[in-house]
């Protein structure tokens, strides 16, 4: 729905991804997150660019996951 209203570049849907992506990691779901992180990230590199504050804590929450995934 939110990529439908605002656009699949907009900043509002890589939130969205990102809310999700944490969802699933709280529940386990470790390799579903990271697809959702690494789409957040991509759409937040290209409306926000690489240094945005809110790109690092999704790398961040995506080395988490992954970290979880070989542990």
């Amino acid at each position: 729905i939110g990529e439908k209203l605002r656009g699949s570049d907009h900043p509002d849907l890589a939130a969205l991804l990102n809310n999700l992506a944490e969802l699933l990691r709280a529940q386990g779901k470790y390799a579903e997150a990271e697809l959702l992180y690494k789409g957040a990230i991509a759409i937040g590199e290209e409306s926000l660019g690489p240094d945005n504050p809110d790109i690092g804590a999704s790398l961040c929450d995506l080395a988490n996951v992954l970290q979880k995934q070989v542990a």
